[in-house]
């Protein structure tokens, strides 16, 4: 999926992408780099905002795999993507427009993991995330994502 198209998929369907101002800069089989400016997602302390910071390494980890399921045909009304752990680590504050660059935590896994939802109707796969701000390490993230099977839509009997 191109950054286009995931940067636009992203603000149809989550509205949080919208308001934080997030943009797709990049968008491969091997990551997802998203970048969001400082002013819509300030704290008190004239720094991001730790939900944002969280928001952002979650859409990146969570557009990588809906890209990968795109591009090999599992589009969204096919297989539905859900986070269900995550940890984040704040390494600094942040005082700048802020990036996550998401990657599969084991590359190798996702055969296996195309395998299991293929037979399974589900399957889980981790994923990374860093944020970067102004040149540095700020953040770390961590999840453990599921892709389910969506509900077969019921037949138009009009």
């Amino acid at each position: 999926m191109s950054p286009e198209a995931l940067e636009a998929y992203l603000h149809a369907h989550i509205p949080l992408a919208r308001a934080m101002q997030a943009v797709v800069l990049e968008s491969s089989d091997e990551v997802v780099v998203m970048r969001a400016p400082l002013a819509p997602n300030l704290n008190h302390q004239a720094t991001v905002f730790g939900g944002s910071a969280s928001a952002l390494a979650m859409l990146a980890s969570w557009g990588l795999l809906c890209s990968r399921l795109t591009d090999q045909g599992l589009s969204s009304r096919v297989v539905r993507v859900v986070i269900q752990r995550n940890t984040m680590t704040f390494a600094r504050p942040m005082a700048a427009d802020f990036m996550a660059r998401a990657f599969l935590t084991q590359a190798a896994l996702w055969p296996q993991f195309l395998r299991t939802l293929a037979r399974r109707g589900k399957a889980r796969i981790a994923v990374s995330a860093r944020l970067h701000a102004a040149g540095e390490d700020t953040g770390f993230f961590d999840g453990d994502f599921v892709a389910l099977r969506a509900p077969a839509e019921p037949a138009d009997t009009t």
